[in-house]
Order: C-alpha cells, then structure tokens, then sequence
C-alpha cells in the first residue's frame, strides 16, 4: 500500500471505507471486514476534518450500511456534529459569511444530516441540523448589500473569489441543503421554516442553477444567465441539481416542479454535445452518477418508462468505461462505478449521495 493511500484509508471518497460500502452491498461481509480493518488500521478521526466523507462519520455510515455502527462510534459522531453547530452559530452571530465546509455534504453540515437522516429515527440533532440549513435561506447584508445566507468567499479550492459567490453545486453547493431538507420532509421530519427555506433553494436554482457557482457581479446582471458549456455530473451539473428540484417539487407537492426537473433530465441526456463532456466513469462527475441519479429520478416519476432507454445507455457507457478508472475508491473509483453498474441499493449507499 502506498503512503498516498495509507494516509486516506478513512476516507469515504477515495480509502478503503469506499471499498467496504461495495462489499457490503455485494453481502461479502469478509472482504468488507479486512477492508475496513485496513480503513480503521491508522485510527479514525473524530476531530475538525471529520464528515461523512471522512473520519467517524464515514466509518458510521459504512457500518450501518451493515447494521452494525455501534454505540461508541454514533456517540464520537454526535460530538462531532454538536462541535461543528456551536462553530457554525459563533460564525453566524459574528455577522461574518460561512466556508463552503461550514454546510456542504463532502465536508459539513449537510452530509452529517444527511448521516442522521440515515439512522431512521428523529434525533435532536437532526432536527437541530435541519433549523440549521433552514437558516441559510435568511439573507444576509454584508457591505449595504444583501446577500444569500449561503454566500462564501471563497471557493471551492479555498480560493479566493472576488465578492465571493453562491455554489449551487450537490457536493459543495445549496443543492445539497435542498436535497437533504426535502428527504427529510419526505420522511416527515420537519422544522419551522423548512418548506419556505425549500422554496428559498429551489427558486435560486431556478434562476442560477444553470452555472456551478453565481458571482457578485451576476447577481447584478440585468439579463438572464446564459448556461455555461459544462458536464451534466452529480457533484455539479444539470443532471444532480435536477434530481434536487424534482425531490424539492415531491416535498412541496409542486407536480409542476417535479415534472420541470424531469424534463431537465430526459432533455440534457438527449443532448449528444453535453454528455461528450462526461469524460469518465466515476460517480462524482461520471457515467456511475449519472445513473445512479437517473434511476432516482425514474423511481419517484409518475412515467419511468420514459427513462428506461436512457438508462440503458447511461449502463453501455459505465460498462464501457469503468476499468479505464484508475483509482479504487467510491466517489471517482471503480468501487463506486461498480456499485452504479449493479444496480442494487438494498443497503442505502445511494444517501451518501443525498439522491434517496
């Protein structure tokens, strides 16, 4: 084993905690234990850096893929998420605008609600995670301007953005909040405020979602955006931030909305020009997500048959790509390509990519 990979094996993305979730999936719980005891060989972090990608969290949602998270590991990562809400409201009180990590699903907030969600048992901090993305759909006013609660300065490298920008993004961006707080209201766990915050979220993806991120100086453009030239992936794209606004439209019984996104999907993948630009078979921004994303979208449609063709072709492609893959993990590896390529998810993997 190399240093690169020794040094990520509790990492949900690219270690060995990737590799676990296929085996589970797959019911080979031998290869999953030496996988996750290869995971688990250097510790497990329970400190800033831990999300569901990584750390406790990552190790917690493998496990319960199992059934078998079990008391110790649920109780590291509810200090975690208690950490990270006290860090989150200091920053909100301090007037001062959140990181991307402070609420996205790779990194925050959102995918460690989207872990408790996962539990299938309300539990305050679920309820508190959710009051907290709710909160995000407040405005905030920074220089005499009125922003989105969401606003960051910098982006999703950690780079620094002029005026900063509005990630509208499932990995990184408000797409996320918006998938998670409309599962949860699907499942009947709700917060004040939280079909008013959906509607905040799905109409800001209505008017910028057609971009990865908004800038300042679009938020005051005079026309409307023009669509930028981009992959149709889960992480950012036209394909995940669909399935957001058609599980947006199922939470707000808006069948006009749900039947929108629908469109979205059918029509992108029809569009030859656009899926040239997939240039992998990953789940992160590959052919592996974007059929995992459709057969969601199909599930919860009133019409599935309309996405069987594309489906099939969505299955040639990830067949045809996914030993080109070089790396062995979940998000970018054949671990995830293989778990799309199966089409099963008797055991829920598909939440850590907050589609179901």
């Amino acid at each position: 084993m190399t240093a690169a990979l020794r040094s990520r094996t509790q990492d949900l993305s690219e270690g060995a905690l990737g590799v676990a979730l296929l085996h589970i999936e797959r019911g080979d719980f031998a290869a999953a234990r030496s996988s996750l005891a290869q995971a688990v060989a250097g510790g497990v972090s329970a400190g800033g850096n831990a999300s569901l990608f990584h750390g406790a969290p990552a190790l917690e949602f493998v496990l319960s893929r199992a059934r078998h998270a079990g008391r110790d590991v649920r109780d590291a990562v509810d200090r975690v998420i208690a950490a990270r809400l006290t860090a989150a409201r200091r920053r909100q009180l301090s007037g001062a605008l959140p990181h991307l990590a402070e609420f996205d699903l790779i990194r925050g907030l959102t995918g460690l609600g989207a872990l408790l969600l996962a539990r299938g048992a309300t539990s305050p901090l679920l309820k508190e995670v959710l009051a907290y993305l709710v909160s995000l759909s407040q405005p905030v006013r920074i220089d005499g301007r009125e922003l989105p609660g969401w606003w960051s300065q910098a982006g999703p490298a950690d780079e620094e953005m002029a005026g900063g920008h509005g990630n509208n993004g499932v990995a990184h961006g408000i797409a996320g909040p918006l998938a998670m707080l409309s599962l949860a209201a699907r499942q009947d766990v709700q917060v004040p405020g939280q079909h008013d915050a959906i509607g905040v979220f799905a109409r800001w993806l209505d008017k910028y979602g057609c971009c990865y991120w908004t800038t300042y100086a679009q938020l005051s453009a005079q026309e409307p955006l023009t669509p930028e030239p981009a992959r149709p992936s889960w992480c950012y794209g036209q394909i995940g931030i669909a399935r957001t606004q058609q599980l947006a439209g199922l939470a707000l019984n808006d069948p006009a909305r749900r039947v929108a996104a629908e469109n979205t999907v059918a029509r992108t993948l029809a569009n030859l020009t656009q899926l040239d630009l997939i240039t992998d078979a990953s789940l992160c921004h590959g052919w592996a997500g974007l059929l995992a994303v459709v057969r969601a979208v199909a599930n919860d449609s009133p019409t599935p048959d309309r996405f069987t063709p594309l489906i099939a072709d969505l299955t040639e492609r990830l067949a045809a790509g996914l030993d080109q893959l070089p790396k062995v993990g979940f998000m970018e590896g054949r671990a995830g390509a293989h778990l799309a390529l199966d089409g099963t998810n008797s055991t829920g993997w598909t939440r850590a990519l907050l589609i179901t």
